[in-house]
This record gives structure tokens, sequence and C-alpha cells, in this order.
């Protein structure tokens, strides 16, 4: 069923865009009442229940949210930092508490007190003057420290178009075939977690038959405490537009699209200036640079669902379905978009394939390790002295990187998640034993992920960060395998009889429960939540003494 869906979403391509109908909408009247989705049905001929269940979906697009005025980050990084009910306190001052909802990370994890209020993120000192940001439309600047320890890949001069066009001129005078296997000579691996070689995927979509390609940006990773997708994308807007052209050169694509966060609005607004100025400057569309090529690009705005930062979800939300994960195969190189053939990767991978353009694949190989090339952006939360964006070569120790970037804690911290929710969770006294590197983390049971570092400080339960774990992945799960679903549910409410009674947690149960997401689950949401939770039980088992028989 799913699959006729996208054919006939496709009907209409990504001008008339069924998701882009859905919110605007929405913006407009709030969500469209019975009649009002039946003639969407009708008009794209699809069923009822499918337009009913993608409004349902989205928290920016459902009827409970019509009236908030103001979201409340409540991700790991503010949650740990304690900063969010304080926040929730002032802001009540000024709006009903019916008017104020949560949003899962707003990319402010250096400072926390993170909010959104009509249109835009706040964060910091912002908490201290609410009153000036309800009654004033000017966003006060955000500072935050960036900086690039040895070679710098991504943390380079910002692209102009003058620049962006200087490469499309060398681009064009190469084969497609020449650049390809460039990037694969570079051996550049996906940076959204999962490490999957990029030159693989570019390969096969370039083999692939269909009447159109797509290059898809996924800057839907909200992974709560990663902000480096944010700063490439309002920091190095032309240089993540610019690898999208690079790889819809080499794999024969037409038209890129680029799928940004609801939470990232800044981000939004820069990427939709930098498209406009690339095509005022002939720098995309037809015939680009008379070179034969043509290439459009598409900014597409989420509403709200960390689902879609898996790669099929995201390409079901494009076509306007209910984002829940395509099982594989076919894969989208084979069959994504539309059913068409489509690359997806994430921003900061394709951020550095111009680096690799300019330098050559052998450039990029010589940094890093054997299994992890080139650098790494991580993400440093407000738990270090020196928190922000580092660019770090692979291979550097874990040690050094809290050290000498963030300079340490700046309070005392018992364990590190790194990588996201899914990520896996690192005592204090492991940060000897690893280095950034997928190899590095892989070995030592952990995961590198997007390589975002949330300090969990001494003073806060474990067993309150596990049932804030379960809880998130209960409220993103795209609901269609049952592991994940009915999983990440009940181990919430284990968790919460736990706390709140006199209840002990059977340890077998619970066990088992872990191992039937991890195995059973259909993406990594599910079967990725067990690493950290599993982390904790083996790290610091005594503080779960008192819930667990």
């Amino acid at each position: 069923m799913s699959e006729n869906l996208s054919y006939l979403s496709g009907r209409k391509g990504l001008h008339e865009n069924l998701f882009e109908i859905s919110y605007q909408l929405v913006q407009a009247n709030g969500t469209p009442d019975t009649q009002q989705m039946q003639q969407i049905a009708k008009e794209y001929l699809i069923g009822d229940a499918n337009i009913y269940s993608t409004y349902s979906f989205y928290d920016l697009l459902r009827p409970e949210n019509k009236n908030k005025k103001a979201y409340v980050c409540n991700g790991s990084s503010c949650l740990c930092a304690g900063t969010q009910s304080m926040l929730k306190t002032e802001l009540k001052k000024y709006l009903k508490e019916e008017e104020i909802g949560e949003m899962t990370c707003l990319g402010r994890c250096h400072e926390n007190s993170a909010f959104h209020y009509n249109g835009h993120n706040y964060s910091g000192r912002d908490v201290d003057d609410i009153a000036s940001v309800i009654k004033s439309k000017t966003v006060p600047q955000e500072v935050y420290a960036t900086k690039a320890s040895g070679t710098s890949v991504l943390m380079q001069t910002a692209l102009t178009a003058e620049s962006f066009a200087t490469y499309l001129q060398h681009l064009f005078t190469l084969r497609p075939g020449q650049v390809l296997n460039e990037i694969k000579k570079a051996h550049l691996r996906g940076r959204g977690g999962a490490g999957f070689p990029m030159g693989f995927k570019l390969e096969s979509t370039k083999k692939a038959k269909g009447k159109h390609k797509f290059i898809v940006c996924n800057a839907d990773e909200g992974d709560p405490g990663a902000y480096s997708d944010r700063y490439l994308l309002e920091e190095q807007p032309l240089r993540v537009l610019l690898g999208m052209l690079i790889a819809g050169y080499v794999s024969c694509a037409d038209t890129g699209v680029i799928y940004i966060r609801a939470e990232y609005p800044e981000s939004q607004m820069i990427i939709k200036q930098s498209i406009r100025e690339l095509g005022d400057q002939n720098l995309l569309g037809d015939n680009i640079l008379n070179s034969g090529f043509s290439f459009g690009l598409k900014l597409i705005k989420a509403q709200g669902a960390y689902i879609c930062g898996e790669e099929t979800a995201l390409l079901s939300s494009i076509e306007g379905q209910r984002p829940e994960v395509r099982i594989r195969p076919p894969f989208p190189s084979q069959q994504g978009l539309f059913n068409m053939p489509a690359i997806v990767n994430s921003v900061e991978t394709l951020a550095n394939v111009p680096f690799i353009l300019k330098h050559g694949g052998d450039a990029f190989k010589r940094i890093g390790t054997s299994h992890s090339k080139g650098t790494k952006l991580v993400s440093l939360d407000s738990s270090f002295n020196k928190p922000g964006i580092y660019e770090i070569e692979m291979g550097t120790s874990l040690k050094t990187v809290i050290e000498q970037s963030g300079s340490g804690f700046r309070k005392d911290v018992k364990a590190l998640h790194i990588g996201g929710p899914l990520g896996g969770l690192v005592p204090v006294s492991n940060i000897d034993s690893l280095h950034i590197s997928f190899e590095s983390f892989a070995e030592n049971g952990f995961l590198l992920g997007h390589a975002s570092i949330v300090g969990i400080p001494e003073s806060f339960p474990m067993i309150e960060y596990i049932k804030h774990l379960f809880q998130f992945t209960a409220h993103e799960s795209c609901g269609k395998c049952f592991p994940c679903r009915l999983g990440s549910t009940r181990g919430s409410e284990l968790l919460q009889k736990a706390t709140e009674s006199d209840y002990k947690i059977d340890r077998q149960l619970f066990s088992d429960l872990l191992d039937t997401m991890q195995q059973g689950s259909l993406c990594a949401l599910g079967s990725g939540l067990p690493l950290p939770v599993q982390n904790v039980l083996q790290y610091f088992d005594r503080e779960l003494e008192d819930y667990f028989e």
C-alpha cells in the first residue's frame, strides 16, 4: 500500500508537495477539519485515513497543539542542566499554561534554558527578560565556541556564491566517474551515526534506473545534545548545498531536497536565502554554467518528529505519508523518494564532499584512523567550561577533547551520554580508553553517533535519566513495529511505577524487554535505546538497587 501511495504523491512532484500543503493549511487556519482532509485526499487520490494519520502524527500539526504559543525544550542536556522548570515558571507569567508546549532539543545545548516563541529560538540569558522577547521581534545574537583542532575540513572560511562557482567550474572539468572514485578513495563514512560508506550509496544510485533521481539531505537528525548540523546549516550553508550538488553530479540526480527540523527555524531561513542566492547567480537550475548539467534544490520544513531522522521515514514524510519506517530491501538508492532512486545523507556527510573535490580523496584519507577517515564535529554541552562545536581529527583521544577543547567540566559529572539518546552512556572513569572514531566506541560497547556529548551531573539520578530515554522513545516511535512501540511504553511504565511506589522491577523481565527491542525493532530508535540503558545497568547498578529486585 505504501508503495502505491508513493506513486500517487509523486504525480504532482515537489512543486505541489502534499506534505507542504499539509503544514501550510495548519499555519493558515489550524488543523483542517474532516471535510478539508477529505478534499485533500480526493485531490491526491489518497485515502481519508492516510491524510488523518499524517496530521495526527507530527507535533506541530496535531489539533492539541493548535493554540500553543511557546515551546519549552525537553532535550537531554536541558533536562540535566535543570533549567527548564524555572523557565516554565517565567513563561507562565506572560502566557497561559495551555499556550505552552514542549519541543525535543532546540540545539541550544551550550547554554540551556531553551525555548521557542513566535518562530524563533531563545536560550541562556533570554530567560531573564521574557517580557522583551514577547514584545519584541528581534532575536538576540547567539554566541558559542567554534574551533578546529588540526586539519580543518568543515570549519574553513564560509563559501560565497563566487567561490561556489569556482568549485563548480572545476567539477565540470571532471567526469562523474572521476569524482566518484575520489569519494570512494577518501573512505568517507556517513556522519549521521551508522557510518555507512558514502561512495557505495552514490555508485548504487548512479547505476539505478529511474526517470528522476534525488539527493536528500537529512537535516532532521535531531539527537538531543547534538547541534553540529545547526552549525553547518547556519554558518556553512553553501558548503552543505555544494555537497548536495556534487553528489547529484556524481549520481546523475537532477533534484536535491533538504529536509530541515522544525526546531531549527533559523537554519531553515538561512538555507532558504542561500538557495535563492544560488538561483539568482544561475548556479542552480537548468544547464548550470553551460555545463549541460541541471540540478534544482528544494527546502522542506519538517513539523516535529524525531523518527524522520531515519532515512525511510523521512522519505515517507516528504511524500505526505505518515512517517513510518520502511522495510529494506528495497533500499532508497534503488527505490526511494516517490519510488525513484534517492541518496539520503546527513548534513555533515555532504559538507565533507567539497574538500574531497578540491584536495582529492588521498588528502582526506590521510586524516584519521584506519577505519575512520577525516574529521568529526563534536558538540559539547553546558557541562563543559567551554561548550561549543569543535572539529576534531578522527583518532583524537576523548580525554584531549574534554580537557583541551572543552577545558574540562564546570561541575561534577559522573557520565557522558555520547551520540544522542541512542548512543552509549560512558562513565567518566572510561574516558581514557576512548578516542573519536567509529571503531573505538564500538569496541568498547558504546556508539559515536553524532558525537554529541551531554554531561550527566553527579546529583542527577540515573533512574530518572533512563526513564527519560524510555519516555522519549515512546513519544517519538512511529508505531510500525511492536518491539519499539510497546517496549518503550512498557519500559517507561515499569520505571515510573518503581520510582513512585514500592514496586521492584524484575531484572529478567527488564532484560528480556531490552533484548526484544534490540533484536526485533525495525530501525535504530527501538534497537538503539537498549544500549545506554544497558550501560547504566552495567556501570551504575548501585544507583538502581532500590528499584530492582
